[in-house]
């Protein structure tokens, strides 16, 4: 029986990735993908067959990887990130009923939250809520109710996302909702291209993160009220020493 393997590629460097995924994008020969994160693996994979599809495409995408399988092949779905969070191993898993004879298996990786988070510090010590400001498969109203009781239940927020060139304007808007719980002081935190070139990371408050631009490519950490910045590091202590 051949095996589709969901793997959680993490940032995209080979450095990131657990060795089980490492090891299994070695191992299969048919990798499957959205075309910006085969990109990623292609260099040092090497020659293997690639099914990709663009963005918005992720049904079809999830189809050629299973298909693939049930002829027999075994398949790396890869997902940027870990594979469970915001990735294709549910859709795949809601899809498999209709491929019988194709096993699933699902490995994880360093998710955003995760890589950036430890780019700045400590921000993630404490409880924490991971939420996309992406309104193509959820609607806005239920985004706003949930970035509104994260932050008034004071949660540490990671906001997936922020903006696009469709999406201007959503990270201001997501800070006008926190603003109406949380200090303007709050301590925040902005990492971009994670893992990849171009890497950079700042730290700034609630209020000055409202005006900022930011990209599809950045992980926005907003901190909850017991969040400092110490030295140039974003700590949220835990309590221990308390």
């Amino acid at each position: 029986m051949a095996v589709l393997y969901i793997v959680g590629i993490g940032p995209g460097r080979r450095e990131m990735m657990t060795v089980e995924a490492a090891e299994v994008l070695e191992r299969c020969p048919v990798i499957a993908g959205y075309t910006v994160y085969v990109d990623l693996v292609k260099d040092w994979l090497g020659e293997k067959e690639y099914l990709v599809t663009p963005m918005r495409q992720e049904r079809e995408r999830c189809v050629m990887a299973l298909a693939s399988a049930a002829a027999g092949r075994d398949t790396a779905m890869v997902c940027s990130g870990d594979s469970g969070v915001y990735g294709m191993a549910g859709l795949i898993l809601e899809l498999c009923p209709k491929y019988p004879g194709v096993k699933v298996m699902v490995l994880p990786g360093v998710t955003a939250a995760l890589a950036g988070g430890a780019l700045l510090g400590a921000p993630l010590t404490n409880d924490f809520a991971v939420i996309s400001l992406s309104d193509c498969l959820t609607p806005m109203e239920k985004i706003q109710a949930r970035i509104r009781a994260a932050a008034e239940a004071d949660f540490v927020i990671c906001l997936y996302n922020p903006s696009s060139k469709r999406r201007q304007g959503y990270l201001g808007m997501a800070c006008t909702i926190i603003l109406e719980s949380q200090s303007p002081e709050t301590v925040c935190g902005i990492v971009r291209n994670i893992g990849r070139n171009g890497q950079s990371m700042e730290i700034l408050s609630l209020k000055e993160l409202a005006g900022r631009e930011v990209d599809m490519f950045t992980t926005v950490y907003i901190g909850n009220a017991q969040t400092q910045k110490i030295g140039d590091s974003m700590v949220t202590p835990r309590g221990y020493l308390v």
